[in-house]
């Protein structure tokens, strides 16, 4: 984003209205302390019990650092700007935010899609999972995660670097994000415009047709076996990370894909504000409470600090 007579941006935040002011950094901060407390909570446990030390534990690992950093590139910032009053933010930290928080965020579609390969693996071909899902193989698609979301943000990085920003200055949101910077520049942003919610499409599209397509593998599967109890058990081990699906391409479509939400300017607000702290917030709780393995660990995880605490 070239400045030509801006080196300062004005994040207007979600309301002027100083009681709800108040109650918004209460929400904000206690919702940030529980997400980034539940996610890292579920990575120290897949650190330090043996019995998660699986592929699928592996990739909830790297989900919870995606969302603890995701919500970190969010709401910090718009904490600190409610406390001090203060809602100027430099144009090099505007880019920066801009940056991380879309990488996060599309590397984060791409994880969810190999989430669902490793669980169509699962279920579809036990036998072989070991196997297909080696140590090795969760590593790659780790890698190509970033990968993805590194080139999927490239091309729209790149355009936005030489935009232009005259006499207006005044961010109409509470994060630095491309729509919003896109409504103040002064050049002609049609391409840029077109160029983002291609990439954003892209990844939806891309991400979703794995995800649909191993899940209508594993329902194709799952309703063939012949007990009502092993079929149950099947789908409780995918439940939790279709919930989590269903969220967050929910959410994302709704910005992306309703020409409604991308105008009004206040709907986005509230939906990237669901996306930014809620959802954060609610994955390891999801996560958490339907899995024996995890309750158990973090039951184990407790003794042991209690043991050690009485020593």
């Amino acid at each position: 984003m070239k400045n030509y007579t801006e080196t300062t941006f004005i994040l207007l935040g979600l309301t002027d209205d100083p009681d709800l002011q108040v109650l918004i950094f209460i929400f904000l901060f206690l919702t940030y302390m529980l997400s980034v407390t539940g996610n890292l909570t579920i990575i120290t446990l897949t650190f330090v019990d043996l019995h998660l030390k699986t592929p699928m534990y592996f990739f909830l690992q790297n989900f919870s650092f995606l969302e603890v950093s995701f919500t970190t590139a969010c709401i910090p910032r718009y904490l600190y700007n409610i406390a001090t009053d203060d809602k100027v933010i430099s144009y090099n930290a505007c880019v920066t935010q801009v940056v991380f928080t879309d990488l996060f965020a599309v590397t984060e579609f791409f994880l969810l899609a190999a989430m669902s390969y490793d669980r169509y693996v699962a279920i579809c071909k036990p036998l072989h999972y070991v196997t297909i899902m080696s140590s090795k193989v969760c590593k790659r698609l780790i890698f190509c995660c970033w990968l993805a979301g590194l080139l999927i943000i490239t091309s729209p990085l790149s355009l936005g670097l030489n935009l232009k920003f005259c006499d207006m200055n005044v961010i109409d949101h509470f994060l630095c994000d491309a729509f919003p910077l896109l409504r103040i520049s002064c050049s002609n942003t049609w391409f840029m415009e077109q160029s983002v919610l291609i990439c954003a499409v892209l990844t939806l599209i891309l991400t979703l047709m794995c995800v649909v397509l191993s899940y209508a593998n594993i329902i194709k599967t799952i309703l063939r076996f012949p007990s009502a109890q092993q079929r149950k058990k099947a789908f409780s081990t995918c439940s939790s990370h279709m919930t989590v699906v269903s969220i967050t391409y929910g959410t994302c479509m709704f910005i992306y894909m309703n020409p409604i939400a991308k105008e009004e300017v206040t709907i986005n607000k509230v939906v990237s504000l669901l996306i930014s702290s809620i959802s954060p917030m609610l994955n390891p709780f999801i996560y958490t409470l339907r899995n024996k393995q995890v309750k158990k660990a973090f039951n184990n995880f407790i003794k042991r600090i209690a043991s050690f605490l009485r020593k």
